[in-house]
């Protein structure tokens, strides 16, 4: 290690003389031996010694205080005071200059070797934690996140430049304040004040989690979608000494996330037309083509035809036109529902009569609904539902439970009223073939048809559109399935929803 430089400002020139020799012997350089105030100014800038020892009492216009001041402000040297004594008001003065000793004269050879040593090892402590202040300050400067820091009180005592930029507050402005008068957030969906992050902080002394959906209210009464997080600030003791809070603008990744969901729905809808348009095309095409066959052969073979015959083609003819119906019902109730428009117009109903009038209305087709056994429980005499909405949900999934269930096994249809919960709720199990466990996940999905059911007629629409009617009731369906064994659909409805549009 190199032999600090040091420069000796005293204006009697036999005591610099001493000095200089005291240093010179310990190991130190002398840069200079200057007497006057003006000098030590002059040969600081000249010289840039790591030490000035400087007596206080200098004959001049500037004294050892007034040169050391201005040492410290354009070089930051440390200055060791000389001095033989002084008054309470110079000591003062002195202070303000911030020496790192003060050596009373006469001294000896051992007291200024530890009072320099002392002095250059603290100046080099303070240098490495001014730099390594300043590298923190250049990072929380240069980060394109907010950065506010509080005391223990919450009154700010550091903002960056984006938080600056975010809040609408400068530094000069900002240190000082409350951070609630800075930093104003609020709820972006209901509108409301959320308490500060930096109290809850200071109150809890927890780390408050990072937050969404907020609004920073800037001092030009911007408004900025912002998310934070903020944070105790502790001594190495562990005491908390204040709180950091750290946020940014989201409003380019809210702009990014408004186009990637938009282009994610544009891809969505072309795929929906893609697959609507196959489906039209091949549901619509099967009944017609049956229909325009059946017609043909009445016409050519009606006169020799026998009734049984004429009968099996008029009812091909009426099967394929019920079929061409519903997917009409299907289509049309699809698109209320993906735009928004799905009708709800619950009306009064006794539900036990509805269910056994669906009963005995789908048993006319002759497809085994006199396997269905209805069991109510409760008082269902008084409800209010949306009566083509409830019979679309009741009448796809007695369906289902029958074309997907072997010829003549019974089909369990329970009907429960609870007053007490305000719901009604449908069961509806079958002995069938069941859904596996991946398909159970996706049975709503429209499009989506299993695994073990792609053979048997469907359009995958039916259970997707059945979901959506009961969720315009306000209720919930779910299931329970096992391959081979059967499955239950539950339907649970309120028997009086919260907004009853007409009556």
């Amino acid at each position: 290690m190199s032999a600090a430089k040091i420069l000796v400002v005293e204006d009697e020139l036999i005591v610099a003389t001493t000095i200089a020799n005291k240093l010179s012997r310990i190991g130190y350089i002398v840069t200079a031996k200057v007497t006057s105030g003006s000098q030590a100014i002059a040969k600081a800038i000249e010289t840039k010694p790591d030490l000035i020892l400087m007596d206080i009492f200098l004959k001049g216009e500037i004294d050892g205080i007034t040169a050391a001041a201005q040492i410290r402000q354009q070089l930051n040297i440390p200055v060791i005071y000389l001095t033989a004594y002084a008054d309470h008001n110079t000591l003062e003065r002195a202070k303000l200059t911030k020496p790192l000793a003060y050596i009373i004269k006469p001294f000896n050879e051992i007291e200024l070797q530890v009072a320099i040593e002392l002095a250059l090892y603290q100046n080099k402590l303070e240098r490495s934690l001014q730099e390594s202040q300043e590298q923190l300050e250049t990072i929380l400067e240069s980060i394109n996140d907010g950065v506010i820091a509080t005391d223990r009180q919450g009154l700010i005592n550091f903002i960056n430049p984006t938080a600056e930029k975010l809040t609408g507050c400068s530094q000069s402005e900002a240190v000082g304040k409350k951070v609630t008068d800075i930093f104003q957030i609020f709820d972006e969906v209901t509108g409301t004040g959320r308490e500060n992050p930096v109290a809850q902080v200071l109150e809890t002394e927890q780390v408050v989690d990072l937050e969404d959906y907020k609004i920073l209210i800037s001092k030009q009464q911007s408004q900025i979608p912002i998310c934070y997080s903020a944070s105790p600030l502790k001594q190495k003791s562990g005491e908390i000494c204040g709180a950091v809070v750290v946020f940014w603008d989201i409003s380019e990744h809210r702009q990014t996330k408004i186009l990637e969901d938009a282009l994610v729905k544009e891809q969505e809808i072309s795929r929906f037309r893609a697959q609507f348009t196959s489906l039209v095309s091949h549901e619509f095409r099967n009944p017609l083509s049956a229909i325009l066959t059946a017609a043909e052969l009445l016409d050519r073979y009606g006169d020799v035809a026998t009734e049984v015959q004429k009968k099996t083609y008029l009812q091909r003819i009426k099967s394929s036109v019920g079929r061409m119906n519903q997917l009409m019902e299907d289509l049309l109730l699809l698109g209320q529902a993906e735009t928004g428009k799905l009708e709800f117009d619950p009306v009064p109903l006794e539900l036990e009569q509805f269910c056994r009038e669906l009963i005995e209305e789908l048993s006319q087709t002759g497809e085994g609904f006199n396997q269905i056994t209805l069991t109510s429980f409760g008082d269902c005499t008084n409800a209010v539902m949306d009566t083509r909405l409830l019979h679309y949900i009741l009448a796809n999934l007695l369906s289902n439970a029958i074309k997907y269930s072997p010829a003549n096994e019974k089909i369990e249809f329970n009907l429960t009223c609870d007053h007490q919960q305000q719901v009604a709720i449908f069961q509806i199990q079958d002995q069938g073939i069941g859904i596996s466990e991946p398909d159970q996940t996706q049975v709503f999905q429209l499009f989506y048809r299993g695994n073990n059911v792609k053979k048997i007629q469907g359009t995958g629409l039916g259970l997707a559109i059945v979901k959506r009617c009961v969720e315009r009731h306000q209720g919930e369906i779910s299931l329970s399935s096992k391959p081979g064994v059967g499955t239950k659909f539950t339907v649970q409805l309120p028997l009086f929803p919260r907004r009853i549009v007409h009556y």
